[in-house]
């Protein structure tokens, strides 16, 4: 009776003012960690694996007769079309053979008709049994030996026309085409071992990467189990520049070879890219962001909520439903950006701790408010202050201080 007394004789100013420091002890013994609520999505998987650039035709030009260049027609460094002359050799030589051919041509051919007429005559003969029959077999023969010769001539006028047409050197496809090797008055021949130019197609353009043989057996793994579901046979494919930046145009993936290199322990995947703009030349150093697959109802963890503990697992730490942090060991299958996909130790609604986890520890209540989590940084970007789940703490926290006229009662 005597303590309830001097309670109802003590100033309503003392009164409130122990009521608040009873509160903020509360609040204080309560710290505040930031926490991402965590939810299932559909996950792409992509992996990011390097690569170089490629054209997709290759054509090096060298020349098929002998000969001393005359000019050059190109200008290097310069697209060109298919069937553009790029280089003109003296073609004296040739033009004197083809016109000697055509001569020997008309030569045989003028023979034909004599034994054509030759042939009919005795035909008619022979019924009358003016002539024998070796004359006719004769004329016969003398005249197929004058068309075979003409037939001959006709192949050597053809190969004539033809190393003349080689005298004026094209582009066999289209492309840019690099510098010249050879320059006017240049003595060729054919089929040498150095080339004059190469001509290489730059739109569209390869990219060559190289994946694990382990990578594809996990890949393969993960979609037999079901954990993965292919995204269908037109796969996109991103590139990442040397620069960081990411190429504008998307690709789609070609082929993978039928074959894993015994030095390396991998395959090749090809992917081809638009390149329009000529932005990507050929032995360009590139990674490629590749779609693997789509994993369903998954969860991603924020990696700064993730650290290893002495075995070497992967853990975090939560606010449960009661308020109080506790750890779980996680179990992670790939990286997405700056998050863990994670498959296991994580349920739907669970408050995982991004930041504060260095004032509390496993067992301590704690008061979760919600942070965002920059993707692009995966550092908090925004963090909703007051939103503490415990009610009443919110209640002292936002209760209004003694006024100083009560303190001055105090």
């Amino acid at each position: 009776m005597f303590l309830g007394l001097i309670m109802l004789l003590m100033p309503g100013g003392c009164f409130d003012q122990a009521e608040n420091q009873a509160a903020s002890s509360l609040v204080a013994s309560r710290p505040e960690v930031g926490v991402v609520t965590l939810r299932p999505q559909s996950v792409a998987i992509t992996a990011e694996l390097p690569g170089r650039t490629a054209a997709s035709l290759v054509a090096e030009v060298r020349p098929q007769v002998n000969g001393i260049i005359q000019r050059r027609l190109f200008q290097e460094g310069t697209e060109v079309a298919a069937g553009e002359a790029l280089y003109q050799i003296d073609p004296a030589s040739y033009q004197a053979s083809y016109d000697s051919a055509v001569a020997a041509r008309q030569k045989a051919s003028a023979s034909v008709p004599s034994a054509q007429a030759k042939v009919e005559r005795y035909q008619g003969l022979i019924k009358k049994d003016a002539v024998s029959r070796q004359d006719l077999d004769d004329a016969m023969a003398t005249l197929a030996q004058a068309k075979a010769d003409v037939a001959a001539a006709q192949a050597s006028v053809e190969t004539a026309r033809i190393n003349l047409a080689y005298t004026k050197i094209t582009a066999p496809i289209a492309g840019r085409v690099g510098k010249s090797s050879l320059t006017q008055g240049a003595l060729v021949t054919a089929n040498q071992e150095t080339a004059l130019t190469t001509i290489r197609k730059q739109d569209p353009i390869n990219v060559d990467v190289m994946q694990s043989s382990t990578n594809l057996l996990n890949l393969l793994q993960a979609v037999k189990e079901g954990r993965l579901k292919l995204g269908g046979s037109n796969i996109s494919v991103k590139l990442k520049l040397e620069n960081g930046t990411i190429y504008p145009y998307e690709g789609k993936l070609e082929f993978a070879d039928a074959n894993v290199d015994e030095a390396t322990g991998t395959f090749t995947l090809r992917a081809e890219f638009p390149n329009p703009e000529r932005l990507l030349l050929p032995g360009v150093y590139v990674r490629a962001i590749v779609e693997e697959g789509i994993a369903e109802n998954s969860f991603l963890v924020p990696q700064r909520a993730v650290s290893r503990n002495t075995k070497g697992e992967a853990t975090a730490m939560f606010v449960n439903r009661e308020g109080k942090v506790e750890e779980r060991v996680l179990s992670i299958q790939n990286s997405v950006g700056n998050n863990w996909l994670v498959d296991s130790g994580v349920d739907d609604g669970d408050r995982v701790i991004v930041e504060g986890v260095q004032f509390v520890r496993v067992g301590q209540e704690a008061t979760p408010i919600e942070v965002t989590i920059d993707e692009t940084t995966g550092e908090v970007r925004e963090r909703k202050t007051g939103a503490l789940s415990d009610g009443k703490a919110t209640a002292v926290a936002n209760r209004e201080p003694a006024t100083t006229a009560d303190t001055g009662r105090n």
